[in-house]
């Protein structure tokens, strides 16, 4: 069979669809994929067939992330700069709506079925009925409207803020998406695209743990199997700095991990500072992994490594907490391990996984520009609690493994796009 993955995104949102491309390769069929212009050597190195689209993650992701930065800082006194920041980041995606449709529309010619992530969703799912073939999507969180993301709200209320998020989400690109239906010849949408991909029968993959959120299967019911739960995707790989980065743990105390993810830190020093006198004055050890954030030319201090990437699944289990961005990925990464979690968030999706490791008593979080040195011992003490290790250690023995969560996903999407049906 012929499969379409696409998904415009960071290293942590891309690496998911990698993972099921590379495993319906090995189960002989046809991958084809498109990704961030800056994550199709990564695809690519991994097996499946990839090509690029959508704008260059470069011109974007500073400027959203300054945007959210700012609009929980005082907004009232800087609308001009965030009116400024949103445009930064929102028309090069605007922009591209007219190319993703195109290359969607080449690449999906013939397949057997499309999948794609929360990004240019709305894209997809209409090209999809173009071509008239089998339509799944693949969710890091909780998407969909629900009674559990929002655990500061009752369920009912948290149902109603999101179904009303889906709608005004629908009627910003509207205009875009009624120019795509007109040139594919659709009839113009007169409901929001994720209330017509569930009415039209399309398989929603959670990659998530349903523990994680207790009693969403059961508020999902209704839509009978259409939402499966399969665990977070990694491919869980090696990096040059494993050997290097394992020995340094086994020299001493097991470390705090730090981990920034792709989007980076506004000023590497201070926050290298910030965790060099917090680790100091709890006597803790700090390895940190920049990934997206250029702590190059800044020194380390005794007990302080720092790194590039890691292979989170081979190192994380080593340490004695984690200290990150709040992205899917990494969150998932540090539940399996079974280490206790401080999320220090930007992002609106972060925050929301900063709620849920609160939630089950396995971490805490806190906006990341509001963290100061002592804010961050007094955090760092909550979760080195014995029974926030207990805890963290009982949810990481439910959770599934990697290997298990491929596995799922692509018997999923085999036996969807095997019905051949819409």
């Amino acid at each position: 069979m012929k499969f379409v993955l696409a998904n415009w995104g960071t290293r942590g949102e891309v690496e998911p669809y990698v993972a099921v491309g590379r495993e319906l390769i090995r189960r002989g069929h046809d991958v084809h994929m498109a990704v961030t212009p800056e994550m199709v050597a990564f695809a690519e190195a991994a097996g499946p067939t990839a090509v690029r689209y959508g704008p260059p993650m470069a011109g974007v992701l500073d400027p959203h992330r300054d945007f959210w930065l700012g609009l929980f800082d005082k907004p009232w006194t800087r609308t001009g700069e965030l009116g400024r920041l949103s445009r930064e980041y929102s028309e090069p995606l605007t922009e591209s709506r007219g190319e993703v449709s195109a290359t969607l529309t080449s690449l999906a010619s013939g397949a057997d079925l499309l999948l794609t992530g929360m990004n240019f969703e709305d894209v997809a799912v209409n090209v999809a009925d173009y071509c008239g073939i089998p339509f799944a999507t693949l969710h890091h969180f909780p998407l969909r409207a629900n009674g559990r993301l929002l655990p500061v709200l009752p369920p009912p209320v948290g149902r109603s803020v999101m179904s009303a998020f889906e709608w005004l989400a629908w009627r910003g690109p509207k205009k875009s998406e009624d120019a795509q239906r007109r040139e594919l010849g659709l009839p113009v949408a007169t409901s929001p695209w994720p209330r017509r991909i569930a009415e039209r029968g399309s398989l929603e993959i959670q990659a998530y743990d349903e523990v994680c959120f207790p009693g969403l299967a059961s508020e999902w019911a209704k839509w009978n199997g259409q939402r499966p739960f399969v665990g977070a995707l990694t491919m869980a790989l090696p990096t040059d700095n494993d050997d290097d980065v394992t020995s340094w743990i086994a020299a001493g105390e097991p470390p705090i991990c730090f981990a920034f993810g792709s989007v980076g830190v506004e000023s590497a020093a201070d926050t290298l500072a910030m965790i060099t006198g917090a680790c100091a004055q709890l006597g803790q050890r700090a390895l940190i992994c920049a990934a997206g954030s250029d702590f190059t030319n800044i020194g380390e201090s005794d007990g302080v490594k720092v790194v590039d990437v890691v292979n989170y699944a081979a190192i994380f289990p080593a340490c004695r907490a984690l200290v990150h961005h709040g992205g899917s990925g990494t969150t998932n990464a540090g539940m399996r391990a079974g280490i206790p979690t401080l999320i220090l968030w930007t992002l609106p999706d972060q925050a929301a996984w900063a709620a849920r490791v609160k939630r089950l008593k396995v971490g805490a979080g806190r906006r990341f520009s509001m963290t100061v040195q002592e804010s961050l011992v007094e955090d760092l003490r909550t979760i080195l609690a014995p029974d926030y290790l207990s805890r963290a250690r009982g949810l990481g023995a439910q959770m599934t493994t990697a290997a298990e969560s491929i596995a799922a996903a692509a018997d999923l999407v085999e036996q969807f796009a095997g019905r051949g049906t819409v």
